[in-house]
C-alpha cells in the first residue's frame, strides 16, 4: 500500500474521499480487457460445453420421465388386463360351478332313475319268476290234488276212477269248488 502512495505522490495526485475507492483508468481497462478475454473464452468454450452437458442430462430426465411414464401406463394396462382377466376367471369358475351342479342333479337324477327302473325290472323279474313258480306249484300240486282225489274218491266211492276223461272232469270241479272257497273265504 505505501507503494500505491508512494507512487501516487510521485505523479503529484493524491487521490481524496470516494477517489480512494476508485481505481485509476488504466487499472479499470485492462481488467474489462482480461475479463473480455475470460468471457470470450468461457462463451466460445465453457458455455457450449456446459449447455451441451446440461442438454444431455435435460434429454436423460425427460427420457426417463417418459419412460417412467410408458412404465406407468403399461403398469395400469397390465393392471387392468390382469383385473378384466381376474373378473372373467371368476365368472368361468362360477359358471364351471354352476354347470358342475347342473351336471351333478342330472347325474343324481339319472343313477335315481336308473335304479328305478332297475328296481321296478327285478321287481317285474321276481314277480314273473313267482308267477311261474306259482304256476308250476298250481300244477304239481293239481298233479298231486288230482292223484289224491282220484284215490281218496276211488276208497270212498269204491270203484275205480281209471278213466283220464273222469279222472280229469272230478279233478277240475274239485279245483273249481276250491278256488270258489278260497275267494269267498278272501271277501
Amino acid at each position: 500500500m505505501n507503494d500505491v502512495m508512494t507512487l501516487a505522490a510521485e505523479a503529484g495526485e493524491v487521490p481524496e474521499g470516494i477517489w480512494l475507492f476508485i481505481p485509476p483508468l488504466y487499472d479499470v481497462i485492462g481488467s474489462l480487457a482480461a475479463l473480455a478475454l475470460i468471457a470470450f473464452v468461457f462463451v466460445k468454450k465453457v458455455l457450449p460445453t456446459f449447455n451441451r452437458i446440461l442438454d444431455e442430462r435435460t434429454e436423460l430426465i425427460q427420457g426417463g420421465i417418459a419412460r417412467a411414464e410408458s412404465a406407468q401406463a403399461e403398469a395400469k394396462e397390465a393392471l387392468e388386463e390382469y383385473k378384466r382377466l381376474l373378473a372373467e376367471a371368476r365368472a368361468e369358475a362360477g359358471q364351471i360351478r354352476e354347470n358342475a351342479r347342473v351336471e351333478g342333479t342330472a347325474i343324481v337324477t339319472e343313477l335315481r332313475t336308473k335304479a328305478t327302473d332297475d328296481a321296478a325290472r327285478i321287481l317285474e323279474n321276481a314277480q314273473r319268476q313267482i308267477e311261474a313258480e306259482r304256476q308250476q306249484a298250481a300244477v304239481s300240486l293239481r298233479a298231486e290234488v288230482g292223484t289224491l282225489a282220484t284215490e281218496l274218491a276211488s276208497r270212498i266211492v269204491g270203484e275205480s276212477l281209471a278213466d283220464a276223461a273222469r279222472q280229469s272232469r272230478v279233478i277240475d270241479r274239485f279245483l273249481d269248488d276250491l278256488e270258489a272257497q278260497t275267494v269267498a273265504d278272501n271277501a
